[in-house]
């Protein structure tokens, strides 16, 4: 993306050591400006390139990137305020591995690899990587952002969220089954939203005379880390696993909150569900409409995927905007009752940049 630019990576001992110990001399390397890698290895750097940025009112100097984004992040509000723009960089998105001619043709191979790059990059195995990504992420991130005396019990408790993939979160379950409080719990999640491990669909405010469940849902960015904590060691296991369904649902809404960030804003999203069982999957905002959304993994068509998507646009009235179904099959359909979609064009619901 910036091929003109320099770049530097802070993993590097020597580099880092020269930053560390002498912040200005290693800038002065960069007149043009760099993109220093891991850079919340070396904190001194930012009081120290916010006085260079001040000076040279130059846009777009320095891409500082980082794959810890707590020391990251907790640097850059203390001495770059108001001098940053944050670009949110999650897993590859369904859309950029078309592009890229390395999406793999049946959904099960994706929801089992996941998106993580070097999976893709590296071609290396999934369950290996992944079970390498949560020692690491659990032993280096976690440490650092609290102290969990028995990491044992976090990574239990990750798994446990992993079988809730796609139901309402219940903190007071979640914590009983992991012997650990409420207020642990809530901590926890918390921590793997801010590690963008785990997201939660908040429930629609609109009720429509309806009474609506407040309960959060809960997904993952990655539906292949979730399929690894799940156990799941191969792609034909999810021909007919429990999750299948659950894990298609977190990958389409994880494409929905991707395609947003890379177009530079947040996907405005949510969930419908009423007190007497009626669900809708997604409800997403465009403008003034709300766009229903239900997800099926199925590769099948069945009619009655149409009822709560007519249901709920009667209910919205003149706020309903045109309803749509992402399915697990391969074609694209306008139908009557909603615009049928393929799970690898999701980012088709997705309002465009600008």
């Amino acid at each position: 993306v910036f091929p003109d630019k320099a770049y530097v990576s802070l993993e590097d001992l020597e580099m880092r050591s020269f930053a560390t110990e002498d912040p200005k001399g290693f800038l002065a390397l960069y007149p043009n400006g760099a993109i220093l890698d891991e850079v919340q290895r070396v904190p001194t750097l930012f009081s120290y390139l916010q006085g260079l940025v001040d000076n040279k009112k130059e846009m777009g100097m320095f891409i500082l990137t980082g794959s810890q984004q707590f020391g990251l992040l907790s640097e850059i509000s203390q001495s770059l305020a108001g001098r940053v723009a944050f670009i949110k960089l999650l897993p590859f998105s369904i859309s950029e591995l078309v592009r890229a001619g390395r999406l793999p043709e049946d959904f099960k191979d994706v929801l089992y690899q996941g998106f993580y790059p070097p999976i893709y990059d590296r071609n290396l195995s999934p369950s290996v990587w992944l079970e390498n990504y949560v020692r690491t992420y659990v032993e280096r991130d976690v440490r650092q952002m609290i102290q969990v005396r028995d990491l044992a019990a976090f990574q239990k408790f990750v798994k446990m969220c992993a079988a809730r993939i796609g139901q309402l979160l219940n903190l007071s379950s979640l914590g009983n089954d992991c012997g650990i409080s409420h207020n642990t719990a809530s901590a926890w999640i918390s921590i793997l939203q801010a590690s963008y491990v785990i997201t939660l669909l908040e429930p629609h405010h609109e009720n429509f005379n309806k009474r609506v469940v407040k309960a959060s849902k809960l997904y993952f960015y990655d539906p292949g880390l979730a399929a690894w904590l799940l156990g799941i060691q191969n792609p034909e296991q999810l021909a007919f696993h429990s999750h299948r369904g659950a894990l298609f649902e977190s990958m389409v809404i994880g494409e929905v909150i991707k395609t947003g960030y890379n177009r530079g804003r947040d996907a405005r999203i949510a969930f419908w569900r009423d007190r007497t069982g009626n669900e809708l999957d997604l409800v997403l905002e465009k403008g003034r409409h709300l766009v229903p959304v239900e997800i099926k993994s199925s590769k099948t068509i069945n009619t009655d995927y149409f009822q709560i998507l007519s249901k709920w646009s009667k209910w919205a009235g003149k706020r309903a905007g045109t309803p749509h179904l992402i399915y697990g099959g391969d074609q694209e359909q306008n139908r009557s009752a909603a615009h049928v979609l393929p799970w690898f064009k999701t980012e088709k619901i997705v309002p465009a940049a600008g």
